[in-house]
Formats: C-alpha cells, sequence, structure tokens
C-alpha cells in the first residue's frame, strides 16, 4: 500500500487489465532462475488456442502472475488451465485472512486490507479452498505466493461496537479476541503527530510507530505480536505458500521485519520463503536499497519508468533499471491495485499501452517479472463482481467484468519468449529515437517493440542464426508450422521485419523452423 501519496486506510487500489478470452500454448526451453524455481521442467507443448485445460504444459520459469482478488476456485482454475500450461512459474493471491466485512450497502474491495484475525475464512474463499487451491497449483508447477498484510490491522472508523468479521468474529477497537489486545499496538505516546497518523511519510518515526491512514498499528517490536505474526505465516507455508508480498512494509521496522522473516520456516521446495516488500520511495532508513537488504522489493520505481518511457519516449528504455534497485531484487511489473488507482503507473483503461509495456517487461532482462490482472473498475471503493454477502464470486473473463491479461496470447507469447532466453543478457539495442525498439537476449532471442500508430518496417541485427522463425506473440508453432507471422534471418543476422503498431514481435532459438 505503501506510496508517494500514502493517503486513507479505506484507500487501498486496485487494477485492471486488458485480456484476451483465448489461451495460447506455446512451446519454450526451461531455465533455471534465481529467483522461485519449479520443482520439475515441464514437458514443452505445441501451440493452440483453447478455453478448457491442455494436455500438456510449457516450462516454467520465473513469471509470477497476480490474480488479484480472485478466488480461490477461481485461482485454483487458471492455474491447472492456463498458468501451469503457459509456463507461469508462480502466481500471487489476495490477502487470505479474515478481514473486515462493513456494514454498507456494497463491499469495498479495500476490505481485504483491514485484518480482523488470522483465520483464513475470508472473501476469497473457506480454509479448505485456500488449502486445495495450493496444493492444486502445486500439482499444476506453479507456486502460490500470498499477500500478507502484518503491519496492521483494521482500521480505527472500522472497529465500532458489534463489528463482525468474514470469519464471524467478533471485534472492537484494537481488541481481537484470542489474538490481540490494545497493549499490542501502537499508542498516541509513541506517535509524534497530533492526529496519531503518519503525516510525513519520510519521517522514519512517523512511518513506523503512527497509524497509516488510521490503521491501527501493530507494536511489531514485540515478541508477542512478532510470535503471532510468524504463526500465521508459516501455517500458510505449512500449507504450500512459497513466499510473500508484504503489504506496507516501509511502516514496520526494518529491525521487526527481518525478525519476523528469519522465523519463517523452509518452505515445502526446501527452501526459504521468497519475500517482496512494499516500499515505495523514501530515503535512507526508508528506502528501497535499506529494505532490499532483506529480500526483494516491489519494482514500484520501475514502474514509474515504464509510464513516463510509454507516455512519452520509449527509447529511453535503453536504460530501463539504470538507478534502481538490483535487478534480482526486484518484482517489477506494469502496475498493481494501487498504483493504477493512484495514476503513478501506466492506467489499465489504456489497456494497448498496458499489454505492449507488460510484453517488454517480460522480453526485457530486469527484475522478476509480473503479469497482472484483475476486475475492471470505475468508482474508486469499487469490489470484484461479490454477492451480497461479499464473497467474491468467480472469475469470468468472458462477460466484461474481469482483464485477464494472463490469457492474452499476445503475452503468453511473451511469457515463452522469456522462459525460453533465461538469463540472457540485453544486446544489440537499437531504436528510432522515439516509439520504436529492439534488442537481442544473447543469442537466445530478438525482439522489437513499437509504441506508435502505425506499422513500422525495418533491418534489425538480431544476433540469431541464419534461418526461419515463427513469431511468438502472434500465434508461435503448432505441429512443426508457424501460426503466427514469420520472420527470416540472413546469413548475417539481419532480418527485415514489420513490427504491428501497438504490438511487439520476438522470436527465439527454440521457435525457429
Amino acid at each position: 500500500m505503501t506510496r508517494r501519496k500514502e493517503s486513507s486506510a479505506r484507500q487501498r487500489r486496485i487494477a485492471t487489465v486488458a485480456g484476451a478470452t483465448t489461451v495460447l500454448v506455446v512451446s519454450a526451453a526451461a531455465t533455471a532462475m534465481a529467483w522461485p524455481q519449479q520443482d520439475s521442467v515441464r514437458a514443452g507443448t505445441q501451440v493452440s488456442t483453447q478455453t478448457s485445460a491442455p494436455a500438456a504444459s510449457a516450462s516454467a520459469g520465473d513469471v509470477m502472475a497476480n490474480l488479484f482478488q480472485w478466488n480461490w476456485a477461481s485461482v485454483a482454475t487458471e492455474c491447472t488451465e492456463v498458468l501451469g500450461p503457459n509456463g507461469f512459474g508462480g502466481v500471487q493471491v489476495a490477502p487470505p485472512q479474515d478481514s473486515i466485512r462493513v456494514n454498507w450497502d456494497h463491499h469495498p474491495w479495500w476490505e481485504v486490507y483491514q485484518p480482523a484475525g488470522y483465520d483464513l475464512n475470508s472473501r476469497m474463499g473457506s480454509e479448505a479452498e485456500f488449502r486445495d487451491m495450493v496444493q492444486t497449483c502445486r500439482d499444476a508447477g506453479v507456486k502460490v505466493y500470498v499477500d500478507a498484510v502484518i503491519n496492521h490491522m483494521s482500521g480505527s472508523d472500522m472497529t465500532a461496537s458489534g463489528a463482525t468479521s468474514y470469519s464471524g468474529n467478533k471485534y472492537s477497537a484494537m481488541t481481537y479476541p484470542g489474538l490481540y489486545t490494545k497493549d499490542d499496538f501502537h499508542q498516541a505516546a509513541d506517535c509524534p503527530t497530533s492526529s496519531g497518523d503518519v503525516e510525513n511519510y519520510d519521517d522514519v518515526q512517523q512511518a513506523h510507530f503512527c497509524r497509516l491512514g488510521k490503521l491501527e498499528d501493530l507494536k511489531t517490536e514485540s515478541d508477542y505480536v512478532r510470535g503471532a505474526i510468524t504463526k500465521y505465516l508459516n501455517k500458510l507455508v505449512g500449507y504450500g505458500v512459497s513466499g510473500f508480498r508484504v503489504d506496507a512494509a516501509k511502516h514496520i521496522p526494518r529491525a521487526d521485519l527481518k525478525a519476523i522473516i528469519d522465523g519463517l520456516d523452509p518452505t515445502v521446495d526446501g527452501t526459504r520463503p521468497y519475500v517482496a516488500l512494499e516500499v515505495f520511495g523514501g530515503q535512507g532508513e526508508l528506502s528501497q536499497a535499506a529494505y532490499s537488504e532483506l529480500g526483494s522489493v516491489l519494482g514500484l520505481d520501475a514502474s514509474v519508468q515504464l509510464k513516463k518511457a510509454f507516455s512519452g519516449n520509449l527509447a529511453a528504455l535503453e536504460n530501463f533499471g539504470d538507478g534502481l534497485v538490483a535487478s534480482d531484487k526486484s518484482l517489477t511489473f506494469v502496475m498493481n491495485h494501487d498504483t493504477d488507482r493512484t495514476g503513478e503507473s501506466i492506467s489499465s483503461k489504456d489497456a494497448a499501452t498496458e499489454k505492449l509495456a507488460t510484453q517488454f517487461v517480460l522480453a526485457h532482462d530486469y527484475g522478476v517479472p509480473q503479469v497482472y490482472s484483475s476486475f475492471r473498475w470505475n468508482a474508486y471503493d469499487d469490489a470484484p463482481p461479490s454477492g451480497a454477502d461479499g464473497l467474491i464470486t468467480d472469475t469470468d473473463c468472458n462477460n466484461g467484468a474481469w482483464n485477464c491479461l494472463d490469457r492474452d496470447p499476445a503475452v503468453l507469447g511473451m511469457v515463452a519468449f522469456r522462459n525460453s532466453v533465461g538469463d540472457a543478457a540485453v544486446t544489440n539495442w537499437s531504436d528510432d529515437g522515439a516509439d520504436l525498439i529492439s534488442f537481442s537476449r544473447g543469442e537466445a532471442g530478438w525482439t522489437a517493440l513499437n509504441n506508435g500508430t502505425s506499422a513500422q518496417t525495418q533491418t534489425f541485427a538480431t544476433g540469431l542464426p541464419e534461418g526461419t522463425y515463427c513469431d511468438l506473440t502472434s500465434g508461435g508453432t503448432q505441429d512443426g508450422s508457424c501460426v503466427g507471422t514469420t520472420v527470416k534471418v540472413g546469413a548475417d543476422g539481419q532480418a527485415s521485419v514489420k513490427v504491428p503498431a501497438r504490438a511487439a514481435v520476438a522470436i527465439t532459438q527454440d521457435s525457429r523452423l
């Protein structure tokens, strides 16, 4: 949630993404990554478009899907039918803990970011459904990463007497029976502001000991509080979860956060849990660099770079990632549920730009890439399709209420591209000084992206051997034949390629016919 303009407790944000309803299964080679690796290499498959479960699955790499506020049954289905077969290595899911349940005429999306306990019955489903989802995804070769809300509990304005959570528990101001009492929270004496809320997000004491937009701030320096948080997270690890996106990590002192992370059990993969910390802006002790000593950080500053380039000069991406945290410390994305609403990133309402920018993130060598899929929204508080009880209904990528970018064939083609090129470095960069860029990934692959409004034809240095290749973003191969566009590379490694408007072309050694 942390960002440059942190706001009220209810101002937790979501995003939407453009998506297609067909699923593209593309041949791709497995490549070992430093980030969460799969338990086994999955067999390559032929290209097909389908909406039902494929017969086999593509090799998995480091790409993560973020299925924001999909219910557990829908996540499980997506893992089986889309993510696993198309080479995604992981999926980030919504906060699974119990949360407030407002007594309004609607249930805003930010309810799940105001915990009312650590029971696992939530808007997304029951504890049994959550556990089944994790195992189903793992069976499909997709690891599960949980959005962990551990800085705070509910908002002080959401704790009226008799309030009831999604698990049916009663709670009141700084009192969560069987879990926390007033002594487990920071009090007015701990915070230097008269409001008790953070007013200067660059002030260390305010950031760590005041309420973040009225959210009751947990006393994470307490051994008891740390123990309760660690117990909750380790329960998830025991269910097969492979890591966490830590919400509002900037508002937890690093020493406290380190103690919690150090207390996590090994995952069923036999590794330490992967941790990506939400830290936006800040200097010194509150900087991304400081928190990256504890784990990875969310690529929020990278999303700002992307917005600037895609709204101005795409050639500026030659230096993408410069001045940011190290590549292996960044979970990189075009947008998330925060930045879409604040306007700090590319907007989900600009579907063509969002898709092309996502393809760039997948094609480039900076960071661990994430593809964002969520629901359409108009008003700020809009939640995903839900029943009157607030429980989120099954995701339907065909009804216009959801944006399923993880299913878009052009995006899936670039997932295959990334899995094929592995950790090969960006080389052979070229651009026209404006909207057209291209680069190789070593000798493993080459791509071009055109952010202009008309197609452009140019001769590029691909760095690939002579031959005919199949463009992965326009169809890939099927039964040894190219469904999409072919690219002919000459003996000198040059290729004359027409790059469509607002689109990409991508080829790899594996897509050579």
